[in-house]
């Protein structure tokens, strides 16, 4: 029973010197590593933040929209700490290789999962890059959606429609088809037929057009307005007013020459004629 009290207490006293062997050893180098480690940290936030700062005055000298400005910079700043940490944990001296390796895969999961966010992210990037159009524009795409941009985010735009609701566009899709921009020159030019009947006097009924056209107080000289025959159509001889105003009065301009021109057609005594069809029975008897 002595016997093995005494090996056990010999096999601690082995361990304990060990122990200290080891701790004598690699204590200066961890204490090293924590110190440098430290150091590292305190220089790695000090530089990140003047870079921010850097990055943010550039961002504001070159007019960077604002989401986007945002965006990069949260981006940025992520990329900047997490390449801080990899420096700080290699010099505490563990192998980062496997490390990187877990995020390329963690990586890699994630994009494929995500890949309808990321199309949508990378349509923001290119909206808010090449500026097709601005908050406050009226716009129109090849896919139906349109109304006044209130907001352009990373990932989608809003649209305020004329009928008053909200419409959130993803930005993958948006950046993928036509944009028409109804703002960006700042006219507006209107596109409306109105059918005469084809008994009419076609020079009599363009004079009274452009005469109403002429009296809108909203209507532009230049460039001058047009009435044009379009179309000989199944009921009616279709002729189009094209005339340009500026975008704030183009609603209330298209209303009243609409309302104008109907009244000085019917005051004329030229038929706006509705679609029509002209039945012919033949008897075989």
């Amino acid at each position: 029973m002595q016997n093995q009290e005494v090996v056990t207490f010999d096999n601690f006293n082995d361990h304990w010197e060990k122990f200290w062997s080891a701790a004598i050893e690699w204590g200066p180098r961890m204490a090293i590593a924590l110190i440098s480690s430290v150091l590292i940290f305190l220089v790695g936030s000090w530089v990140i933040k003047i870079f921010m700062r850097y990055l943010t005055t550039m961002f504001e000298r070159r007019r960077v929209d604002i989401s986007l400005r945002k965006f990069l910079g949260t981006f940025v700043r992520w990329m900047l700490n997490i390449l801080l940490f990899v420096l700080i944990i290699t010099q505490l001296g563990v192998q980062t290789s496997a490390f990187v390796a877990m995020i390329g895969a963690a990586g890699l999961a994630v994009g494929l999962a995500l890949q309808g966010s990321l199309s949508n992210f990378a349509g923001g990037i290119l909206i808010l890059t090449l500026k097709p159009f601005r908050v406050g524009d009226y716009i129109q795409s090849s896919s139906g959606e349109s109304g006044t941009v209130k907001e352009i985010d990373i990932f989608a735009t809003k649209l305020h429609t004329p009928q008053n609701q909200l419409v959130v566009v993803p930005n993958g899709s948006l950046s993928n088809s036509s944009i028409i921009n109804y703002s960006l020159l700042g006219t507006r030019r209107t596109w409306f037929d109105i059918g005469v009947s084809y008994n009419a006097d076609l020079r009599l009924a363009k004079q009274l057009l452009l005469e109403v056209v002429q009296s809108n107080e909203h209507a532009f000289t230049d460039p001058a307005p047009q009435i044009v025959v379009t179309e000989l159509g199944d009921s009616a001889v279709n002729l189009s007013v094209r005339v340009t105003t500026s975008n704030e009065h183009f609603w209330e301009m298209q209303e009243q020459l609409i309302i104008d021109c109907k009244a000085a057609l019917d005051n004329a005594g030229i038929e706006i004629p509705f679609p029509q069809r002209d039945v012919h029975i033949k008897n075989k008897n």
